[in-house]
């Protein structure tokens, strides 16, 4: 009996909806990294993804179905490479 893994190959959809720059509504998360009231950090189906602001709270955090929505002031919404991604690691990133 051959069992198959549908899951791994399921590509997650992602996407980030902001409401009056006071909520985000984000899809496709693996997983979050770090939080406080300044910034969030999460990964992911389309990268590193870190939205900055004010007085940040995650108000809904749901992994199964990858979802996370973030209110407060918000200022900005980055993607860049997960952290153990970027060239030369720690040291690499200080003595640019």
């Amino acid at each position: 009996m051959t069992y198959t893994n549908h899951e791994s190959t399921r590509i997650k959809s992602h996407g980030v909806r902001i409401e009056s720059r006071e909520k985000v509504y984000i899809t496709g998360v693996d997983d979050v990294d770090n939080f406080n009231e300044g910034e969030v950090n999460m990964l992911t189906a389309a990268g590193y993804l870190t939205i900055t602001g004010n007085d940040l709270h995650i108000t809904k955090l749901n992994l199964d179905e990858a979802q996370v929505v973030v209110e407060g002031n918000i200022e900005g919404v980055n993607y860049s490479k997960a952290p153990d991604q970027q060239q030369g690691g720690f040291f690499g990133r200080i003595f640019k």
